[in-house]
């Protein structure tokens, strides 16, 4: 079986990729929380509330994963205000500026959560520490199942048209 050859991440680069995957936690977080605030519907707008206490807590396994002692406390950066120029909340501003619904809300989602899924993956090849590989593998797996709640709340969404 040919597998492609991955280069394994050096410290710092592997650093990097952990405070950049607690930053997109968090931006997932944020846009949870925002596009729940829009929604109009019970059941998306439980969804994406769910979702956002997730993501906070797939942050909080990235964070714990960090053993360098460089990072302000977790609450401090998930108090932070919003990334204005996160992927995740430049697409929602995006959408609002159109007919924003619920439909598209969770279409975005669906559309995220399978990139992040396909990133995670991606990271964990090149992590060769068991533990924070681990981590890795599990925030990809619950970030499926997130990809599976808005996918059936999407085609609910859809059949109640």
């Amino acid at each position: 079986m040919w597998r492609r050859k991955v280069s394994i991440l050096r410290e710092e680069q592997l650093k990097q990729a952990i405070n950049d995957s607690i930053q997109t936690e968090k931006d997932a977080m944020d846009f949870y929380r925002l596009a729940g605030e829009k929604m109009y519907n019970e059941r998306p707008r439980l969804t994406f509330k769910l979702l956002s206490h997730e993501e906070r807590e797939h942050a909080r396994s990235f964070y714990e994963a960090y053993i360098w002692d460089d990072l302000p406390p977790f609450d401090t950066m998930i108090a932070a205000p919003p990334d204005a120029d996160s992927i995740w909340l430049k697409e929602l501003k995006e959408a609002m500026l159109g007919d924003f619904d619920e439909k598209q809300a969770l279409a975005l989602a669906m559309e995220l959560e399978q990139a992040l899924e396909e990133e995670l993956r991606a990271i964990a090849e090149r992590i060769e520490d068991v533990a924070v590989r681990e981590v890795y593998l599990s925030n990809a797996h619950m970030t499926h199942n997130h990809l599976e709640v808005l996918t059936e709340d999407y085609n609910l969404a859809h059949l109640q048209d």
